[in-house]
């Protein structure tokens, strides 16, 4: 994502890389906290109440201040016949009509965007990976299979590439269970109705604000038989394919679906693939001791502290 945006990744060691990052992680706990669940459902409380929405709102203002540095840093070093990044095609949109800036595209908007991105594609994906290792760890057979899927199409002698996805039905199904299980943002973002709508028995009023409960379609036990249970197979047919189903949504639901939908699920394939080919995952503790609970499940599941060993392949 930092590619994307910024056109260059950043060293693991960057410091100013590692505060963002950190902020970030902070503001997604924070958001998932119970107590900012109560503020969502009382807003009227923040103005009197002390606590850590205080902490979240002077990061996001950290955030978008270095973020607001970046593009700044982009627009001295534009050059309309050469764009570098989503910053860059941005600021030259901006300008399209005879140089004369548009007001539909201002830095505000931009600084905005950006945020929305870092944030959408660093965090989620991340407690993603890491609620990812922890149920390999603990379903050892499961790790066997996708390990042995990937030495009879990949080996070992060249990286995974997404064309290896289409021979690997079940490890892509196993990817599929992963954001299934885990149920990373149980009601997604908040969404607006466009149009007054009549809903089963439910009038709902233009301009109300709904929000879309993904886990009772992702724990649907009419689609997932025994839905509480991590099982690649409710994403493989009976002859060990690949199956689709409509009921997968972890990217929310309807026209305004997460934007980097394709970037994660590229990403979660090559990263898992990976490291998988390449190390077994050892835990510190039994494999039937882990613990799957999230530390905070409100805006967004925020998976528990643990240790692990990445032990070579020989």
């Amino acid at each position: 994502i930092c590619s994307i945006v910024f056109q260059n990744r950043f060293d693991y060691k960057d410091k100013d890389f590692l505060s963002l990052i950190g902020k970030v992680n902070e503001c997604t706990e924070i958001l998932s906290s119970p107590e900012c669940q109560i503020f969502n459902a009382v807003p009227i409380l923040i103005d009197y109440c002390p606590g850590s929405h205080n902490k979240f709102l002077k990061n996001h203002t950290w955030i978008k201040s270095y973020l607001l540095e970046k593009i700044k840093e982009h627009e001295e070093s534009l050059d309309v016949t050469n764009p570098r990044d989503f910053v860059d095609y941005f600021l030259i949109q901006r300008r399209q009509k005879n140089g004369i800036e548009h007001m539909d595209y201002t830095i505000e908007h931009l600084a905005t965007l950006v945020t929305d991105l870092v944030f959408g594609g660093t965090e989620t994906l991340s407690s993603t990976m890491r609620f990812a290792l922890l149920l390999l760890m603990k379903h050892t057979h499961i790790t066997a299979k996708v390990q042995e899927e990937i030495d009879n199409v990949i080996g070992r002698h060249r990286s995974p590439c997404m064309q290896d996805r289409n021979h690997m039905p079940y490890t892509n199904a196993m990817v599929h269970e992963v954001q299934r299980y885990i149920d990373l943002g149980p009601n997604g973002v908040v969404h607006e109705v466009t149009c007054d709508t009549k809903f089963r028995n439910y009038f709902i009023p233009k301009g109300t604000q709904v929000m879309t409960s993904l886990t009772s379609v992702l724990h649907d036990s009419t689609e997932f038989p025994n839905p509480e249970v991590f099982d690649p197979g409710h994403f493989l047919d009976d002859n060990g394919n690949f199956k689709k189903s409509d009921y997968f949504m972890p990217f929310s639901a309807g026209k305004r679906i997460c934007v980097g939908e394709s970037l994660a699920r590229m990403e979660l394939f090559l990263f898992l693939t990976t490291i998988l080919q390449n190390f077994k995952l050892k835990p510190l503790v039994d494999p039937k001791d882990i613990d799957m609970t999230p530390k905070h499940s409100g805006f967004s599941k925020i998976p528990p502290n643990f240790q692990m060993c990445f032990i070579p392949v020989e």
